[in-house]
């Protein structure tokens, strides 16, 4: 597969144009921040973009493997999840894979005749769109069960505090209260 030489020919170049075009999708001084701080510890962000960003292109040199790309995505994703971008902006990331793709190698694909291994190549990019999509979603929705659970936690605190209900483990430790229970046992 001549295609996939070229790739592992430019790896690193293709590699920093997708990274620069996913963190193009964030504001831009999170970009310049995420591009400029390379200590993973104060720039966690740019680490697991840059890490994963890696990992999946060896995937799809390889062939995908649902498992491990599972890994290398979620961990992106988790990120994208948590932050205001919509499920298409959060997944496009991978989209982007195939713009440098093409930035790279359009004048190598026409002349050498390399289209049918583009689409290859372009066919394990969406696969990895498709599994994105669906962590994405498992990574939301984790987010709204935690979310209602906090929120139900608040309001039975609340209600608590204004004494509209009562705890049962206050009431069987309440001596009056356990007093009173061993009477009605006795009688």
């Amino acid at each position: 597969m001549k295609l996939k030489n070229l790739l592992k020919e430019k790896r690193s170049k293709i590699l920093k144009r997708w990274t620069d075009l996913i963190l193009d999708t964030y504001p831009a001084e999170s970009a310049l921040f995420f591009r400029d701080q390379k200590n993973r510890f104060s720039n966690p962000v740019g680490y697991i973009i840059n890490q994963g960003a890696e990992d999946l292109f060896e995937e799809i040199l390889q062939g995908i493997d649902s498992d491990r790309c599972s890994t290398f995505l979620d961990n992106i994703i988790r990120v994208r999840a948590i932050q205001d971008f919509t499920p298409s902006q959060a997944v496009s990331f991978i989209f982007l894979l195939k713009k440098a793709l093409r930035d790279e190698f359009e004048t190598e694909i026409h002349e050498n005749g390399l289209s049918g291994e583009l689409l290859v190549i372009e066919s394990r990019i969406d696969d990895l769109a498709l599994l994105s999509f669906d962590i994405f979603m498992k990574c939301r929705e984790k987010i709204y069960d935690l979310k209602a659970m906090e929120l139900n936690n608040q309001t039975y605190t609340l209600l608590k505090k204004a004494k509209l209900i009562v705890d049962l483990e206050e009431q069987e430790t309440d001596p009056v209260k356990g007093s009173i229970d061993n009477l009605n046992e006795v009688r």
